[in-house]
């Protein structure tokens, strides 16, 4: 029903409404800029051959200090730890509560887990963007930071997961 596919000139993102302004703005006015830049790669759902997206996510490497991450997702790395960042993900406000939220982060998670067979990343990060938004994220297996509202999975659980 949706296929994920690079965010190019072609889709409509302004009449995007996942009832959080600032994954709104940001999707209308910044993700074909940091797509350009090379700073995010940012997918896109589209309904049936249309161009309006009805959801999306943007990802980006990201490196991590080992202090500043829980010692279950950093024991045995180094210093330094690279990672993708899952930096957005939205669903529009008519596509929410129906299991699509899934679907949706399965297919990023796939996306990172295929993009570090060639990059090499050990985690995947993201900055919950709010209390509701991290506990989405902790019922896919994230573990939050203590203290904020970092939330990180290890690359290899998401390999088992998605292959189990």
């Amino acid at each position: 029903m949706y296929d994920p596919q690079p965010l190019n000139q072609q889709h409509h993102m302004d009449s995007f409404d996942c009832g959080k302004e600032e994954l709104n703005f940001w999707l209308s006015t910044s993700a074909l800029q940091a797509e350009r830049n090379r700073t995010a790669r940012t997918f896109g759902w589209t309904s049936d051959g249309e161009h309006d997206v009805v959801a999306y996510y943007s990802l980006a490497g990201h490196l991590l200090q080992k202090d500043e991450i829980p010692s279950r997702a950093g024991r045995g790395g180094p210093s330094q730890i690279p990672a993708v960042i899952l930096a957005r993900l939205a669903l529009h406000k008519t596509l929410q509560g129906g299991g699509l939220g899934g679907r949706l982060i399965v297919h990023a998670l796939s996306t990172a887990l295929e993009s570090s067979r060639s990059v090499a990343a050990r985690l995947v990060v993201v900055d919950a963007l709010d209390e509701e938004a991290a506990r989405f994220y902790e019922r896919y297996g994230f573990i939050r930071v203590p203290g904020n509202m970092r939330l990180v999975r290890k690359m290899s659980d998401i390999e088992a997961d998605l292959s189990g």
